[in-house]
């Protein structure tokens, strides 16, 4: 039995408390069994203003292991040790005393890391109703959610795409990189190129609209850009960061534009990576900028209009991968540092809401 199977062992859910998964050490590299405690606790009476969520579905990130380290990103209190994880999720309400949230609404937002949340349901959670749709539930962790802003405000707001730009992406079926590449190629025209990890990876990037897929596990990255981009690129949307954003620098074109959305190659790194090539851009009168996804809630509705409008008319198709089972989250986070995700990764604690308004 490994270590993470003995921390799920004998777990069942229980409707009558909260179960929370909570940080009992900081980590070491990847997480650790070790890294994570249940906690058991009776859920609260409500007062005025407030509504009782249950989970439905929750959220898994790499940025979690950073909330775990007592790092803070989206205006959290930083995590102590004993505190619950932090991390986004979909619930429905099964009792309200607010005025403003029904029983029955289905919602996204700051959850955490537990079967039942108390909330008043203020900004800081940044909860958003979801309507029904048709859509399943599960897409508000994913294309229509946080993840779908992510990609659709990185591409668009900041990459700026153009007719006949040749795209680059990194973590191309990754949760943002996924439907990153499928906007690039399907809804904006561009000859998109991605970098995958491994063959079954890179023929889900052919699949959902790349050209050609590199697999950065098997071929030299920075001969197989050169082959690729023969006549550099025009947008590079970064996952990654570290030796291949080194890499893909040396193919910038006139004017190209780099999208720093992730690093998920230096989160475990003790020394972070240093850039050494940035001088690049200057040859190029390139840009390269950084965004955070909550300084685009503006754009949200249409956004959410969009990527829904895309899905039902087949030019995006959103890759989820899914985690049966509250009791697995650890092992499934684990799972994200060691490149086994495709597509948006999320756990069903409950599943699918069966009525909702």
């Amino acid at each position: 039995m490994t270590e993470f199977s003995r921390l799920s062992a004998g777990f069942e859910l229980d409707e009558s408390s909260v179960q929370k998964w909570c940080v009992a050490r900081r980590p070491d590299g990847n997480v650790r069994a070790g890294d994570f405690e249940l906690k058991h606790a009776p859920i609260p009476e409500l007062e005025a203003g407030e509504v009782l969520l249950r989970t439905q579905y929750l959220s898994l990130a790499p940025v979690m292991r950073g909330y775990m380290s007592g790092e803070a990103f989206a205006g959290e209190q930083p995590l102590a040790i004993g505190d619950t994880i932090h991390g986004r999720g979909v619930a429905q309400i099964v009792k309200s005393r607010h005025p403003e949230w029904q029983e029955g609404q289905v919602v996204q937002g700051q959850l955490g890391w537990q079967t039942f949340k108390v909330s008043r349901m203020t900004p800081e959670e940044k909860f958003r109703q979801m309507p029904p749709n048709g859509l399943p539930a599960s897409l508000g962790l994913g294309a229509l959610g946080m993840t779908g802003l992510s990609a659709w405000a990185g591409f668009y707001n900041v990459g700026d795409p153009q007719d006949g730009d040749t795209v680059l992406v990194s973590g191309a079926v990754g949760g943002v990189g996924s439907l990153v590449i499928q906007m690039a190629a399907n809804v904006s025209g561009c000859r998109t190129v991605g970098i995958a990890g491994g063959s079954t990876k890179c023929a889900k990037a052919v699949e959902l609209g790349c050209e050609i897929a590199i697999d950065y596990k098997a071929e030299d990255v920075a001969s197989a850009l050169s082959a690729a981009l023969p006549e550099g690129l025009d947008l590079y949307f970064d996952n990654v960061g570290g030796a291949t954003l080194d890499a893909a620098m040396d193919h910038l074109r006139q004017s190209a534009r780099i999208v720093l959305c992730g690093s998920i190659s230096e989160y475990t790194l003790e020394t972070p990576f240093r850039l050494p090539n940035y001088t690049r851009l200057r040859r190029s009168d390139a840009q390269m900028r950084g965004f955070f996804v909550y300084n685009h809630l503006d754009d949200w509705d249409r956004a959410m209009d969009e990527m829904a409008d895309w899905i039902r008319t087949g030019r995006l198709k959103p890759v989820e991968q899914i985690t049966d089972g509250f009791e697995h989250m650890p092992t499934a986070l684990a799972g994200l540092y060691s490149g086994e995700n495709m597509g948006k990764q999320l756990c069903r604690v409950r599943g699918e809401p069966e009525d909702w308004i």
